[in-house]
């Protein structure tokens, strides 16, 4: 949860009197209020609500919620000569992407400023996950020669002079002696080389996520033209933030313009895409969920008040980018929600319906008692996973939650030769494939958690996907329930977890066995087959260079997965 702080009088400006009503409404829309003063206002924004994060776009906000704004749309012009910027192969490894824009015709003041270093902190905090996920790079333009090159050099062949900083230093130089390349060198100083955006004079911009160059990386109040980039590892991450970013500053007067994004391994593109993503959804699914009553206008009404538009299409009409093709409730065409460009946590019909409810108010749906009569005991199987938690928890091991979903890419760092994925059609992310195991997962949380202390203990229960081999299946993939532990410090071993595996087992009252087994993803010979009831339910063993080294990991970590139906039968 972030505290967003705006100044009052300039908030009122946009959106009128703060009064005791106005307080009610600001609540009611999902951001409570934290403090009112004469000069400020602080209200809590939750993390699905990143583009809440600025004084212009949290002002539009509130407008719409009150029924006095429009739907948001953005005009956004075509690109001009050399408004490009060229991803070169060699930052592929480093930092894959970038979006980018120019933004024309600013008069920027001190409070403008402050405005747009505060959400993209916030932004680099909070959906950037402390800039690991993104970073964000707002420049000059009057101070950039275009076109501009997005490559990766190794550290000494990076020189220039940082943000705040007296003297030119190289990369290298910056993460050990510059206050931000201290604070966020564990993200560069692993990699063989580094990123930098390079004008068209060879000019360093920045060498992202560390610092911008303090000749080129600074606006001032004298800049009336600015270059935006985001990179970063995900690239739809990457273009939502970039237009949560032009959001705010199109609210302060400024003229987007495209720029051709020209990257040769994965396709060129045109950035920024702001217009708006559509979503079909159905009525009586919505009225269903809530219990409410809804015809075309209140749904049209409603979502208006949460800046979303509402069309009523016919059949035949063009479908949806999202391909969620439904009838809508009223048999005369289809429903379709116009997302505006910021958004980023509209992704299904369920979260429509939480907008819905927002708008209509959840002060006026009326309580019901069920009739019905239920006695309520534990689920065997969440009881049987709630006292392993407890007993890995008591041996000092963290449980984890992981996505379901995962990449091909993440799989093939542990299992190269895998190529039997379950993909899923339209991935909102670049998580586009069900997990085949929970220790591609755990390898990742580690791999992302290098600047934590060590030891690290963690394990995580959950459900792994296959292909079934059943022709009675519905659906044609198994879900199988897995546990996976992994221990990683500088002297893990085999024997250090086999024995908290003793222990787990003995609490259960189970017994189990081991078998000498060769398997890739572990060392020969420190590797052993779980054998539970003379059936084999997984693997233990220290985890192989390769696998470690594939994920850069640097200390030895030892792992355990295995399956737990010989529980739950």
């Amino acid at each position: 949860m972030t505290i967003l702080t705006v100044n009052r009088k300039e908030l009122e400006k946009k959106v009128g009197k703060i009064t005791e009503g106005m307080e009610d409404k600001i609540t009611e829309m999902g951001t409570p209020i934290e403090e009112v003063t004469e000069d400020e206002l602080s209200v809590e924004v939750f993390p699905n609500r990143p583009d809440l994060l600025s004084l212009g776009n949290f002002a539009r906000a509130v407008n719409q919620f009150n029924g006095k704004g429009k739907i948001a749309n953005f005009k956004v012009n075509k690109p001009e000569k050399d408004y490009v910027v060229t991803i070169d192969s060699s930052v592929k490894v480093v930092r894959p992407h970038t979006v980018c824009a120019i933004v024309k015709g600013l008069k920027f003041t001190d409070e403008k400023i402050k405005e747009i270093v505060d959400i993209q902190e916030k932004l680099h905090n909070s959906i950037g996950r402390k800039r690991k996920k993104l970073a964000i790079g707002i420049y000059p333009l009057d101070k950039i020669a275009l076109p501009i090159r997005f490559v990766a050099k190794k550290p000494e062949e990076i020189k220039f002079l940082p943000l705040e900083a007296s003297r030119e230093m190289t990369g290298m130089q910056i993460l050990r002696g510059h206050p931000a390349g201290r604070e966020y060198a564990h993200l560069l100083e692993s990699e063989n080389v580094f990123p930098i955006f390079v004008d068209a004079e060879d000019k360093v911009l920045s060498m992202p996520p560390i610092i911008n160059s303090h000749e080129t990386g600074r606006i001032d109040e004298k800049t009336r033209e600015i270059f935006i980039e985001c990179s970063g590892h995900n690239l739809a991450y990457l273009k939502k933030c970039l237009n949560i970013i032009l959001a705010t500053i199109y609210e302060m007067g400024g003229k987007i313009y495209e720029m051709n994004i020209r990257d040769s391994r994965d396709g060129n593109f045109v950035s920024p895409n702001m217009t708006c993503e559509e979503l079909s959804f159905e009525i009586k699914n919505i009225e269903r969920t809530l219990g409410i009553k809804l015809g075309e206008k209140d749904v049209r009404s409603y979502l208006g008040r949460m800046g979303i538009g509402y069309e009523n299409r016919a059949r035949n009409s063009v479908p949806s980018k999202l391909g969620n093709r439904f009838p809508s409730s009223s048999g005369k065409g289809k429903s379709v929600a116009l997302i505006p460009a910021y958004r980023a946590d509209i992704l299904h019909w369920i979260d429509l319906t939480e907008e819905i409810a927002i708008a209509y108010g959840y002060e006026n749906f009326e309580p019901e008692i069920p009739d019905i009569s239920t006695i309520a005991f534990e689920d065997s199987v969440g009881k049987t996973k709630r006292i392993i938690g407890e007993i890995l928890a008591g041996l000092g091991f963290l449980e984890t939650s992981s996505f379901h979903l995962t990449t091909k890419k993440d799989v093939r760092k542990m299992h190269f030769d895998y190529n039997d994925f379950i993909e899923v059609e339209d991935s909102k992310t670049g998580r586009d494939v069900l997990r085949m195991d929970m220790l591609t997962n755990l390898l990742q949380i580690l791999s992302e958690n290098s600047d934590a202390g060590y030891p690290q203990k963690i394990f995580e229960m959950g459900q792994v996907f296959s292909r079934s081999g059943s022709e009675n299946s519905g659906t044609g993939v198994d879900e199988i329930e897995r546990l996976a532990v992994v221990l990683i410090n500088e002297k893990a071993n085999f024997t250090e977890l086999k024995q908290a595996v003793d222990y787990l087992f003995k609490m259960l009252g189970k017994e189990y066995a081991l078998e000498n087994v060769e398997n890739s993803n572990y060392i020969i010979g420190r590797c052993g087959k779980v054998v539970v009831y003379g059936k084999s339910v997984g693997f233990i063993g220290e985890v192989a260079p390769r696998v470690l080294k594939n994920w850069k990991i640097k200390m030895p970590t030892v792992a355990m997965e295995i399956d737990l139906g010989f529980l739950f039968q």
